[in-house]
């Protein structure tokens, strides 16, 4: 094998397979990344078995090969070279010579065979969608998957793909995200699917792929792919039925405001203001009160500060619109003057409050 690729090609190559290489493995073959050349260019694979991640970049080949490479050091050298060319030749011992300046370097691979094969998955009849939308429910939604183990379902995000709409829903329990974004007809004959797929890789996709592209989607029994002209992410499905989440939701809140956007805290609502407090034990307490467009009873009600802070941070407008119904009940919180075709709730679990 032996390629030329330019300093800033490879190092951004580099950069979209190795959030893919486990941090530690039992097996050293999926430490590394696999390097192939062809008459195309140069094609980087990286897989932690439940994620794939593959890219193509020009390259200049001189002679076609593969072989694996420890991802980190290749990722160090590669950072620390000069902006120039970088020359990259293998022998059949496996050992890797890479060029560049006056800088020469020696890398000892493993043979391309070791590498685990991508999951197969049928694009052909699949799905096709635009990346932006795609981009647009994970960014709002994947936050509030759950990250503990005991229910290993809500580690997940649902992905409903309809034919007129896409709709991700992420909760742990205590918070939920959902978010709905309108599909312009059918594209591709994938038909009507949900999906459960693992936060990890949809984190993947949010970043690999660009807002223009269009990303076509294929699957298999257990497994998705996603790709477009350069890349492709593949992902292990979570298996079982998602938890009915429009349970949860709550179609009677008869109370609301309007507002601009740790512990527990309480939030004691009256005509026009807000008051906040929190109190702990170790460092004291706190209040603020702030003006809200609110009409109605004396409400008080508690909730985890963090979650709270959490769904804040993903709401796309600075004003948000929060519905009750009572201390003990969930609460919604959604956009206000979001001018955008997709509709956007979440969902608040309140917490008892202690005097």
């Amino acid at each position: 094998m032996k390629f030329t690729i330019t300093r800033e090609k490879l190092h951004e190559g580099l950069g979209a397979v190795t959030a893919s290489i486990p941090a530690k493995t039992t097996l050293p073959v999926l430490a590394n990344i696999l390097v192939e050349a062809s008459k195309d260019g140069l094609t980087l694979s990286g897989t932690d078995l439940d994620i794939a991640v593959s890219t193509s970049i020009p390259a200049s080949v001189d002679q076609e090969g593969a072989i694996t490479l420890p991802a980190r050091k290749l990722s160090e050298i590669v950072k620390e070279l000069p902006n120039a060319a970088i020359r990259v030749t293998s022998s059949g011992e496996q050992r890797v010579q890479i060029e560049c300046g006056r800088s020469k370097f020696k890398l000892l691979g493993l043979a391309r065979d070791e590498f685990p094969a991508f999951p197969v998955v049928k694009f052909e009849g699949g799905w096709k969608v635009a990346a932006r939308e795609l981009q647009k429910l994970i960014g709002h939604v994947a936050f509030a998957a759950s990250t503990e183990e005991s229910r290993p379902i809500l580690n997940g995000v649902l992905w409903e793909l309809r034919p007129d709409r896409m709709r991700m829903v992420a909760t742990n329990g205590h918070r939920l995200a959902r978010m709905d974004v309108p599909v312009a007809g059918h594209r591709g004959g994938g038909g009507q699917a949900d999906l459960i797929i693992p936060p990890k890789a949809l984190d993947q996709i949010r970043r690999l792929f660009g807002g223009d592209e269009e990303i076509e989607i294929g699957r298999s029994d257990n497994h998705l792919g996603f790709r477009s002209t350069t890349t492709q992410v593949y992902t292990r499905l979570i298996e079982g039925p998602y938890p009915n989440y429009e349970q949860v939701i709550p179609r009677e809140n008869d109370k609301a405001l309007t507002a601009d956007k740790a512990h527990r805290i309480r939030m004691a609502f009256t005509n026009g203001a807000c008051k906040l407090s929190v109190q702990t034990p170790d460092l004291g307490e706190a209040q603020e009160e702030i003006a809200v467009a609110y009409e109605g009873d004396l409400l008080e009600i508690g909730f985890n500060a963090s979650y709270l802070l959490e769904i804040l941070k993903f709401m796309p407008t600075e004003e948000v619109r929060m519905t009750f119904k009572a201390p003990e009940r969930a609460a919604t919180c959604e956009p206000v003057g979001w001018d955008d075709p997709a509709s956007y709730m979440t969902l608040v679990m309140p917490l008892r409050l202690v005097d």
